[in-house]
């Protein structure tokens, strides 16, 4: 059973790693910040490492959601690829979730435990799916173009997502580095740019 306290754990967890990673967090940070003590914090995830895998987990099936409202609102799939690009410089620019937890991890892999590493490489692969059936679709319907095929176009697309939130971290969290990078990356995707 889920419960408050259960969702508030992984709630500063998924916080306290997108702001300092993996390796920079303890049990003793998610119980300052929630208010409990760290044996209540065993009690819900015996382990770090099955505390950070429950995160991406999580973070993993809220993805998922956020990606089947979207196709299902939004059928253009240049609109779609608009979308995923505006989700991020919307997080960046209120700063609630300025990083991809995935993508944060990634750089920590040779770190993680393997039931971590595992929901890191879910990420990517879930995300790749989707953006190659959207790249896919675009080019079926002659609103895409790319010399790549879709795979390969939504793993560049992707590195440029999560290279822009880098460069926008290291500048303070500005979403108008982000989208300074994102935009022309989107663009040489579009049939129609002339690019």
């Amino acid at each position: 059973m889920v419960t408050d306290t259960h969702e508030r754990i992984l709630d500063a967890a998924e916080r306290l790693m997108v702001s300092r990673g993996y390796n920079a967090f303890s049990y003793a940070d998610i119980s300052a910040e929630v208010g409990i003590g760290k044996a209540t914090i065993h009690h819900h995830f015996p382990t770090k490492a099955d505390l950070a895998a429950a995160v991406l987990a999580r973070y993993r099936k809220n993805n998922r959601r956020h990606v089947e409202g979207l196709l299902a609102a939004v059928s253009d799939p240049v609109a779609r690829l608009e979308a995923y690009i505006g989700y991020w410089e919307d997080c960046i620019a209120r700063q609630d979730m300025p990083f991809c937890i995935g993508a944060l991890l990634a750089s920590e892999i040779p770190s993680l435990p393997d039931n971590v590493v595992q929901q890191v490489r879910g990420h990517f692969a879930d995300l790749t799916g989707w953006l190659g059936a959207v790249i896919e679709d675009g080019l079926a319907k002659g609103l895409l173009k790319t010399a790549q095929g879709p795979k390969a176009a939504a793993e560049s697309l992707m590195a440029t997502v999560h290279g822009a939130m880098l460069a926008a971290r290291v500048a303070g969290s500005d979403p108008s580095v982000f989208s300074a990078i994102t935009r022309p990356a989107l663009n040489r995707l579009h049939a129609t740019s002339g690019a």
